[in-house]
């Protein structure tokens, strides 16, 4: 691997140690090697590893290209491992099997720390690896007084107790560390606590608000940002406040607000940059019945002060929303299916239509420059991988029955799993060049499960933006999915020809759609409005220019004639429309009643006043259509 007499990178050796332990020419060399891509996307790829833990045990397996269980991580063969965790750049492995909580240094292969905590659920390390998180199932004694403290902050360097807290809810057990530890803070009673430098013995900073239920802070260099959801109560509406650390006092210390209605629950997500938040607004039940996940809304919020929602041009759900990596453009899945994709800009304004398939999920790269689609769950595991750069489509693979899906840090390969419980039956996992081939499969015994899967992280920046591939580089596995089980035919119907017939019509991307006036960006509400009205106006004109051409002499062609010959506009607005259509029926029977009282027929009272009407109705559906 590599030139001869050149370092071997294993799992374990960082990047910085492969540094050091090489000297300072050589060292940096290598590092100028790996930043300008001067080495194969294999040889970057050994550095790291995938984690896989289940009823086999837990253990690791090398990346690409050797998929051989690691030596540098010893298999715990234990059947109750029930939590597990890395440290943000990777180089700290954490997990409890059921008896003890053990820490390692995955870079050295050595013991660090062993914490008799046996039923630990739940493990989170702090960003600079200073503290180790561990939360337990809150349980009251015996005789119903309170139950010990179940959440415990250790201090790596000296593997003592910090501090300890009763934390009820496993939801947001964990606290939230600025990403160099300056701050660290917990939502305690419907408020946030702030805590400096690591000390838990003192609340440096409190933020107060009415029944606070959610906190994100945000991520990068100082000044740290908080934003605060707080839900509605007594026909008042939820809110989304952003503060900038310590800046508390009151709404006018707000960088921004945004309160909206028809909120259960919301999701917080900030961009890299610390620049804007997107919200999506969850209820539990849609009212309209409309839908069986509920209503969702998307709103933007900036830390400059400006907010927005998100207009989509479909309705239905919200699946998933994803920032970029370059913190200036996101990705929303949403609509009922086929679902629509779309990216927009930070004045929300769409950047590019993926069109419309079976989809639920989007996933950008580390380094930003890939994205992909993908259906999973209740779909069949189409997965749509596009260069976002360039707009393409790169490749279309299918990861059937998958619950599982993440990028490597290296931006290159995928892993999708199917785990346990979700899906007992067909356990194991798969990795992936982005391209479409399958480089790796592992099967688990039918007798056995996988619970979990996941990538040893790295620091951003360790491996750099590679130039995007199309063409599916070598496996030695077949890519290939097996061909789906026909739809059933009755006999009668199996020696005829198959029709086709589709419930929807899928939209293409809008790269793929034919080209009309040149300008292939979707248009946004506004200008579909204008567009609109635009289209009605004209046909008015040519109706009148129609009208014109007759002559007095001409007798004018019945109102339904003149109907049929005009193409139907729609503004877009179903209420109009249906206003519209209503109008015509009873423009309509009119001019029937008009013909039966020339045929001699004798009208009612009711029927006379109808006609009698006719003027107003023909002005009303003018103003209508013109969209006065």
């Amino acid at each position: 691997m590599g030139a001869p007499g050149a370092p071997r990178l294993c799992l374990g050796i960082s990047l910085e140690q492969v540094w050091e332990r090489m000297g300072t020419s050589q060292g940096s060399q290598i590092r100028k090697n790996i930043c300008f891509g001067q080495f194969p996307a294999f040889e970057m790829s050994c550095l790291f590893a995938l984690a896989v833990r289940g009823s086999e045990g837990l253990y690791m397996v090398n990346g690409p290209p050797s998929f051989t269980e690691s030596t540098a991580f010893q298999r715990d063969s234990g059947k109750n491992c029930k939590a597990v965790a890395f440290s943000k750049d990777g180089s700290l492995f954490a997990w409890c099997n059921g008896q003890k909580v053990n820490v390692v240094n995955v870079t050295r292969a050595e013991l660090l720390h062993s914490f008799d905590l046996p039923k630990t659920v739940c493990l989170e390390f702090s960003p600079k690896n200073n503290v180790l998180a561990t939360w337990q199932a809150y349980a009251t004694a015996k005789d119903g007084t309170a139950g010990v403290p179940n959440l415990q902050l250790h201090d790596l360097r000296t593997g003592k107790c910090l501090k300890s807290f009763i934390q009820k809810k496993m939801q947001n057990w964990c606290p939230c560390w600025a990403d160099d530890e300056s701050i660290c803070a917990r939502n305690v009673n419907n408020e946030v606590h702030f805590f400096e430098n690591n000390n838990f013995n003192t609340i440096a900073n409190k933020l107060h608000l009415q029944k606070v239920s959610d906190f994100v802070l945000s991520p990068g260099a100082q000044p740290t940002k908080v934003a605060v959801y707080v839900p509605g109560s007594k026909g008042a509406p939820s809110f989304v406040r952003l503060y900038q650390y310590p800046n508390f006092g009151g709404p006018q210390s707000a960088l921004a607000n945004k309160s909206f209605f028809k909120a259960d629950k919301v999701t917080m997500l900030w961009n890299k940059k610390a620049t804007a938040v997107l919200v999506v607004a969850s209820t539990e039940v849609d009212k309209s019945g409309a839908s069986y996940y509920g209503e969702q809304t998307l709103h933007y919020v900036g830390a400059s002060g400006e907010s927005a929602v998100v207009q989509l041009p479909k309705n239905g759900p919200i699946y998933d929303v994803a920032w970029s990596p370059n913190s200036v453009e996101f990705c929303a899945v949403y609509g009922f299916m086929p679902a629509k994709a779309t990216v927009f800009n930070l004045k929300c304004d769409p950047v590019f239509d993926f069109g419309t398939g079976p989809r639920n999920a989007a996933y950008y790269s580390p380094q930003g420059h890939i994205l992909v689609l993908a259906g999973f769950g209740n779909l069949r595991g189409q997965m749509e991988v596009w260069d976002v750069k360039n707009y393409k489509l790169i490749s279309k693979p299918v990861a059937s029955d998958s619950t599982y899906f993440a990028w490597c840090p290296d931006g290159e390969h995928i892993v999708t799993a199917t785990c346990a419980p979700r899906l007992r039956v067909g356990n194991g996992y798969k990795i992936w060049h982005y391209t479409g081939s399958v480089l790796h499969s592992h099967e688990v015994p039918s007798d056995e499960e996988m619970w979990q899967v996941f990538w040893q992280p790295f620091l951003d920046g360790v491996f750099p933006e590679r130039a995007v591939r199309y063409q599916a580089v070598p496996s030695e596995l077949p890519s290939a999915e097996p061909r789906p089980a026909q739809a059933y035919r009755p006999p009668a119907l199996r020696n005829k020809p198959v029709t086709s017939s589709k419930l929807h019509e899928d939209e293409p991307p809008q790269n793929m759609k034919p080209q009309l006036g040149g300008n292939d960006k979707p248009l946004s509400k506004t200008a579909l409005k204008n567009q609109r009205k635009h289209e009605a106006k004209k046909a008015a004109k040519q109706e009148a220019k129609a009208d014109a051409h007759q002559g007095p002499a001409q007798v004018k062609a019945p109102q339904n004639a003149l109907q049929n010959t005009v193409p139907a506009v729609t503004t877009g607005d179903p209420e109009v429309d249906k206003k519209i259509k209503n109008l015509k029926k009873k423009l309509k029977a009119i001019e029937q009643l008009k013909e039966q009282a020339a045929a001699g027929k004798q009208l009612e009272k009711n029927q006379v006043e109808k006609i009698q009407k006719e003027a107003a109705l023909l002005k009303e559906l003018e103003d209508l259509e013109l969209g006065v």
